[in-house]
C-alpha cells in the first residue's frame, strides 16, 4: 500500500509538471515563417535572424532569446547594450524598458549592410513574399524600397506588411502666355522657360536623388527653389550637381539621407528650375523634351521612377516678297525688321534664327528710326526672308526700304503664328509653316526736260497759236467786206 501510495504521488507530481509547461515551446528548427503583405514588386527582400529564440510561451507572452553569433557584436556593441537590448549573464536578451523600437531598426539596417549573409532574400515578383523553413527567432526585414523596415519573432509564423511606399514624380512646364503649367509650352529661341517637378515623397524615404535630361534644344540655367510642402527648403540639405555624372543626365539634385529620414507618407517636395531654349532648337512638332525622374532606395540596389516628360516647342516664319501683284516676279533686297506684338521690341536674327529681342531704337531728329544690323532682314535673290525659333503669338513685319522702283509698304504687315492643331480624335500634332505674302506695287516714271513729255506741250502749243491766227484772218477780212 505505501508502493501505491509512492506511485499515485509520483503520477500526480507529473501532472502537475506537465499541467504547469503546457503552452512552454522549445523552439524548433526550421519550422517558422516569414510573410510580406503588400510587396513591391521588383523590389529585394533580405530577412535577418538576429536573435534566436529558444523557447516560448505564447499565452504568458514570455519568450528566452539569445543573439545569433552573426549578430552577437551588434547586441552587445555600445550603441545597443542597456539602451535597447539587456543581456544578462546566461547570454539571455531582453528588451529595455522604453526603448525606441524604429530607432534600433534603423540601426539593425545599418549594421545589417555590412552583413556577408542573411537567412533569406528574394525579389518580390507580386504583392506577397513568403519565407518559409526558418528557425524560430527575431528577424529584421530589410526591403530596398526605403529605410523603414519590421521586426518581428517567428513563433512560429507572423505576417507583416511592407511599410515603404514608392515615391511620385510628375514633371511640368510653365506656358508664359498663360502663366499655367502643364505638359507643352511654346517659346522663343533664346527665352527662359520655367519647370517644375512634384515629387510625392513617402515615409522611409532612403537616397532620393533627382534626375533630370534635357534635349539639345534646352540649356540648363540655374535651380531657383526647392519646396517642402510649400516651405523652402534649406540648401544645406540637398546638393545641385551638373558635373562628373556617369549617366547621360543634365543634373542632379541630391537629398542628404537626414533630410530624408524627415519626410512624412505624400509630403510635397518641389524642385524649380529654369533653361534657355537655344539655337539647337527643333522647330515643329517634334519640339523640345525635358525628362526627369526619381532614384531611390538602397545605394547597391536602387529604383527609379519612370520617366516624367513635358516638351517645349518653337515654330518658324517665311516671308515672300513678290512685285505688282504677281507672285513669280519675286523682290530680292527688301528690308524689314520684325517687332513683336506691342511693337516696343525688335527681334534680333542671325542666319535665319532667333536670338532674342531688343527695344526698339528712338528715332531721330528726321523720324528716322536708327536700326540695328543684326535685326535687319534682307530677301535674298528667291524674295525669301526664313526666321526660326518664333512662340505662338501675334507679330508685325515692318518694311524699312522697298527694292529699287519699288513703293515702301505704309502699314506694318501682322503675322500670327499659331503653332500646332490637332485633328478630331487625333493626338497627332500637324503643322504648316506660316508664310507672309507681301506685295509691292512700282511706280511710275516721271515727264523730264526734253523728253516726250514736253514735244505733247510743243504740239499742243503749235496748234493753239494756228488757231489763233486763223480766227485773227477770218475777223479781219470780215471788217474789210463791210
Amino acid at each position: 500500500m505505501k508502493h501505491v501510495k509512492r506511485i499515485v504521488g509520483f503520477v500526480l507530481a507529473l501532472i502537475m509538471v506537465l499541467a504547469l509547461s503546457a503552452g512552454v515551446f522549445a523552439a524548433a528548427v526550421n519550422e517558422g515563417s516569414i510573410t510580406i503583405d503588400n510587396a513591391i514588386a521588383g523590389q529585394t527582400y533580405t530577412i535577418y535572424e538576429i536573435l534566436h529564440l529558444e523557447s516560448y510561451n505564447k499565452e504568458s507572452n514570455a519568450y528566452s532569446y539569445k543573439a545569433t553569433a552573426a549578430w552577437k557584436d551588434f547586441v552587445e556593441s555600445q550603441d545597443i547594450k542597456d539602451t535597447y537590448l539587456v543581456t544578462n549573464d546566461q547570454g539571455y536578451v531582453t528588451w529595455a524598458a522604453s526603448a525606441d523600437t524604429a530607432a534600433f531598426a534603423k540601426l539593425a539596417q545599418a549594421y545589417a549592410a555590412n552583413l556577408s549573409g542573411n537567412q533569406g532574400q528574394t525579389k518580390a515578383t507580386s504583392a506577397t513574399v513568403v519565407f518559409d523553413n526558418l528557425d524560430l527567432g527575431y528577424y529584421l526585414v530589410d526591403s530596398t524600397l526605403g529605410t523603414l523596415c519590421s521586426l518581428d519573432t517567428t513563433n512560429p509564423d507572423v505576417t507583416i506588411k511592407e511599410k515603404n511606399a514608392e515615391p511620385t514624380n510628375e514633371k511640368e512646364v510653365e506656358e508664359d502666355s498663360t502663366n499655367a503649367y502643364g505638359k507643352t509650352n511654346d517659346a522663343d529661341i533664346g527665352q527662359t522657360v520655367n519647370f517644375k517637378s512634384t515629387i510625392t515623397a513617402q515615409a522611409g524615404a532612403e537616397n532620393y536623388l533627382f534626375h533630370d535630361k534635357m534635349s539639345a534644344g534646352l540649356t540648363f540655367d540655374a535651380v531657383t527653389k526647392v519646396t517642402l510642402n510649400k516651405a523652402t527648403v534649406d540648401t544645406a540639405n540637398y546638393q545641385v550637381v551638373t558635373t562628373g555624372l556617369t549617366d547621360d543626365c543634365t543634373f542632379e539634385v541630391r537629398f542628404t539621407q537626414a533630410f530624408c529620414d524627415t519626410l512624412k507618407a505624400n509630403d510635397q517636395l518641389v524642385i524649380e528650375y529654369t533653361a534657355k531654349l537655344n539655337e539647337n532648337a527643333v522647330v515643329g512638332v517634334e519640339g523640345n523634351p525635358n525628362e526627369s525622374k526619381i532614384e531611390y532606395g538602397q545605394s547597391d540596389k536602387t529604383t527609379t521612377t519612370p520617366p516624367s516628360t513635358t516638351t517645349t516647342y518653337t515654330w518658324d516664319l517665311d516671308v515672300l516678297k513678290y512685285g505688282n501683284g504677281d507672285k513669280e516676279k519675286v523682290l530680292k533686297d527688301a528690308q524689314f525688321v520684325l517687332l513683336n506684338k506691342n511693337k516696343d521690341k525688335v527681334a534680333v536674327v542671325v542666319n535665319g534664327k532667333l536670338t532674342g529681342w531688343e527695344n526698339v531704337p528712338a528715332a531721330g531728329g528726321d523720324g528716322t528710326i536708327p536700326w540695328n544690323a543684326s535685326t535687319i532682314l534682307t530677301t535674298n535673290t528667291q524674295g525669301k526672308i526664313k526666321i526660326d525659333g518664333l512662340d505662338v503669338d501675334t507679330y508685325y513685319l515692318r518694311e524699312i526700304m522697298a527694292p529699287a522702283g519699288y513703293n515702301t509698304l505704309k502699314e506694318d504687315v501682322e503675322v500670327v503664328i499659331t503653332g500646332a492643331t490637332k485633328a478630331e480624335g487625333s493626338d497627332s500634332l500637324t503643322y504648316t509653316t506660316v508664310v507672309a505674302e507681301i506685295n509691292n506695287q512700282s511706280g511710275t516714271e516721271l515727264p523730264s526736260t526734253g523728253g516726250m513729255g514736253t514735244t505733247v506741250f510743243y504740239i499742243l502749243g503749235s496748234v493753239l497759236v494756228l488757231g489763233a491766227a486763223v480766227v485773227l484772218v477770218t475777223r479781219k477780212r470780215m471788217k474789210e467786206r463791210d
